[in-house]
């Protein structure tokens, strides 16, 4: 039986609707956006806010009800996922991502500071590296058990061994001298044994309060198989960004081949013909999907929907060199109808400034300004900046 073709267009009609790009498509809640994007990116705090407000139906409410959410009733966590990259998630996907991604995450980084403890020279781990970091944990643990909430620098007074410091690549420019605090931090959430709690300042600060995760989350999170959360997490994202490719969920994931291709094979999904390749969609799925109306849309960079494919063509065209920085990460983007047409920034002074890199015509032009002054009223006093630069972003705010 011959594949299905799913051309561009279908594509991202497919994107907008389940992406929550077009007004009729708006969602109602942070929860929901989440939930229907599996994920979103958290490495910039910022994002998620800019994210979030640019698909709710009612975009004003996006800072309190994230703040609800995240901190009140916290049906969305903040964890490290996917590549070894921060996201918010809802709270029922939590338990899947750690344990699809983020266990053996702890595994592979906690064996590499027990190797940087002793290479670093940490004298009183000499001995016994595994067991003093161990031990260094428990401790950490405890003193945030009995805090509550703390910082790191908070912690460090309880556990001063949390202050013990690695020297690492001698002799280069990036090399040099720093205390294992953060690693520490690092591998008890990458355990799912500590979460990040609100922020220290502002919905774009980036430096938060720790909690242990049964007090944060009562009842803690569950324990899942590694297999079944893989398994998961892929029927999420092909819900979610189907059609894709096997080589789309290798980079989405950060897992290799094999686990992708094991997890697809209990899923059983359907391939459709993408023209360049063979795309996946879950069974069931394979119907047409009725465009939505044309819109404009802002996002913000590392927004993702830009970050939910390594093939990008089919929606972001020619304009990679301008929007994305030497890593591969995109900066802010301006959407017409499902495809990236240029990109946006916020100056100093607030205005949100744009440029289009391809001729769209004057009426989604005039759409764009519309948008990007909404936007900047949205904003306020806040300034954000991403954190990867971009050319084009760099160029607007000169």
């Amino acid at each position: 039986m011959t594949a299905r073709h799913i051309g561009d267009g279908e594509r991202r009609a497919r994107l907008v609707r389940r992406h929550h790009l077009a007004p009729s498509c708006r969602a109602a809640d942070p929860v929901e956006v989440a939930r229907d994007l599996v994920a979103l990116h958290a490495t910039d705090p910022a994002t998620v806010y800019l994210s979030t407000a640019a698909r709710l139906a009612e975009p004003d409410k996006a800072v309190s009800a994230l703040e609800g959410a995240l901190y009140e009733d916290r049906t969305l966590v903040r964890l490290l996922g996917m590549r070894r990259t921060m996201f918010v998630v809802a709270r029922e996907q939590a338990a899947v991502v750690h344990a699809a991604c983020t266990r053996a995450i702890a595994v592979q980084q906690r064996k590499l500071l027990v190797q940087h403890l002793v290479e670093g020279g940490v004298s009183a781990a000499a001995a016994d590296p595994a067991g003093w970091l161990a031990d260094v944990e428990e401790s950490t643990l405890a003193a945030l058990a009995a805090r509550g909430t703390a910082t790191g620098q908070e912690l460090a007074q309880d556990e001063p061994r949390l202050r013990e410091q690695i020297t690492l690549n001698v002799g280069k420019s990036y090399g040099g001298a720093s205390n294992i605090t953060s690693r520490v931090l690092f591998l008890l959430a990458a355990d799912g044994r500590i979460v990040r709690g609100r922020p220290r300042g502002s919905w774009i600060s980036s430096q938060y309060r720790w909690s242990t995760v049964d007090s944060w989350l009562p009842g803690g999170m569950p324990e899942v198989d590694t297999g079944a959360a893989r398994v998961a997490l892929v029927r999420d994202w092909l819900a979610a960004y189907g059609p894709g490719t096997v080589a789309d969920l290798k980079w989405w994931t950060g897992w290799t081949v094999a686990e992708v291709k094991r997890a697809l094979q209990t899923i059983g999904p359907v391939e459709v013909d993408l023209g360049a390749a063979t795309g996946l969609v879950l069974p069931g799925d394979e119907a047409p999907v009725e465009p939505a109306e044309p819109h404009v849309a802002l996002l913000p960079a590392l927004d993702p929907t830009v970050m939910g494919w390594t093939g990008r063509d089919w929606f972001l065209g020619p304009h990679a060199p301008a929007l994305f920085d030497r890593s591969g990460n995109p900066g802010p983007t301006v959407w017409w109808d499902g495809r990236v047409v240029g990109g946006w920034a916020q100056r100093a002074g607030g205005e949100v400034v744009f440029r289009l890199l391809e001729d769209v015509g004057t009426d989604v032009t005039s759409a764009v300004e519309a948008e990007a002054t909404r936007l900047a009223g949205w904003l306020g006093v806040v300034r954000v900046t991403p954190r990867f630069r971009t050319p084009l972003e760099k160029q607007l705010v000169e």
